[in-house]
């Protein structure tokens, strides 16, 4: 037993190893935005694009290549993603110009959205059922250690030695992943289940699960609105000197993986019941932060608690769609996991263009208050699942 537990707490870390390369490719261009706009000589919204068409591409890919792609082992698509993985940022290396930096990031994205559906239901299925949510936040703690280390790393190469070796590092990180994906994560896993046409239209119109999708997107998308022009918003509007920002980057990493481990322990009992409360503090924090953000104290703290907030909900929410999977739709778990994290970077699509319109036409200091305004319709999607969850208890309808 405690050499069955010792490897798959190995299997783990391999899956946290991929995350964290995955995490740092996805959230990078936040910290190179200016760099891109000027190297392109294109504004900054255009280059918000690396963002929000990479959130697309994961949008759209996850569901759709996860189902695909269900007969093959899960080991042999680990493997598969690292190398598009790979493919995917050597072209964003060398891309001579916005539209093909654009195509690469939308090739990565296609391996961030099968791995991340799939690699939570393997981290669910290594674990004892009540242990699911601490699971899955520790495989998404490479997402965190990304935003803490890898992130601000980025954006301090890009700084002093160019956007594209930053993207160049990205790539070595990605072989290290691949490497430890071949080593750590045992041979033995089983094939996701496949997923039949019938089965994937009951997904499609399970009104639960599609207003869990609702929810992720629009509860963990709010803090987009103002995360992915963090980086201008903090020299502009807070006169933070521009070198001072890898730093500021480093100090909000470090909360986002204080929250996340947070929200891993609080959402083990009542994954649904925990999102309700995180959602409420989430969106207090983003309609005060419009009032803090031009005084640097004040404002710093502000940022730290939105970044405590930003992956508290996302334990809780992978969880539960694994909950209402196997409770309505048992054989289609791998693509409900798929569409939850395509709901994901859906949030981040939405929030990251969003927050383009607002900064071109209100100001970067209005993206906090929008943000705010996304969770707020969380916590009131949130509330009635929670009735719903209460009358399906009621009826006999317990979660697994």
């Amino acid at each position: 037993m405690e050499l069955k537990q010792r490897n798959n707490t190995l299997a783990l870390v391999a899956l946290a190893i991929s995350a964290f390369a995955i995490g740092t490719t996805e959230f990078i261009s936040v910290g190179l935005l200016p760099l891109i706009a000027e190297d392109f000589h294109v504004g900054i919204t255009t280059a918000g694009l690396t963002v929000s068409i990479y959130a697309l591409g994961v949008t759209i890919g996850a569901p759709v290549l996860t189902a695909i792609t269900s007969n093959i082992s899960r080991k042999s698509l680990l493997l598969w993603i690292m190398i598009v993985f790979i493919i995917g940022n050597s072209l964003a290396a060398i891309a001579p110009n916005i539209t093909i930096l654009l195509i690469a990031r939308i090739i990565s994205a296609f391996a961030h959205g099968i791995f991340m559906s799939i690699g939570s239901t393997i981290a669910a299925d290594l674990v004892a059922k009540e242990k699911r949510a601490s699971a899955i936040s520790i495989m998404f703690s490479g997402l965190t250690v990304a935003t803490v280390t890898g992130v601000p790393f980025g954006t301090f190469i890009g700084q002093h030695f160019g956007w594209r070796l930053a993207f160049i590092t990205i790539v070595i990180i990605g072989i290290i992943a691949f490497i430890g994906n071949s080593v750590l994560v045992p041979g033995n896993l089983s094939k996701g289940g496949r997923a039949t046409l019938k089965d994937q239209l009951r997904l499609a119109t399970n009104g639960r699960l599609l207003m869990l999708f609702f929810i992720t997107a629009l509860g963990y998308g709010g803090t987009f609105v103002v995360f992915t022009y963090l980086s201008p918003l903090l020299h502009e509007v807070t006169g933070f000197k521009q070198n001072t920002v890898a730093g500021i980057l480093l100090l909000y990493g470090v909360a986002i993986a204080i929250g996340n481990m947070i929200g891993g322990k609080l959402s083990n009992k009542n994954p649904l019941q925990a999102l309700f409360y995180m959602f409420i503090i989430q969106a207090i924090v983003l309609f005060i932060l419009s009032f803090t953000l031009p005084f640097k104290v004040i404002g710093l703290i502000s940022i730290l608690f939105m970044g405590l907030l930003a992956f508290m909900n996302v334990p809780g929410l992978q969880v539960y769609v694994v909950i209402l999977a196997e409770r309505y739709v048992p054989s289609a778990v791998d693509v409900a996991s798929a569409v939850n994290i395509a709901a994901f970077n859906a949030g981040i699509a939405i929030g990251s263009y969003l927050g383009g319109i607002v900064t071109n036409s209100l100001g970067l200091i209005h993206t906090s208050w929008v943000g705010g305004i996304m969770v707020v319709a969380a916590i009131f999607l949130t509330g009635f699942s929670l009735v719903l969850e209460k009358n399906s208890l009621d009826k006999g309808v317990l979660p697994r």
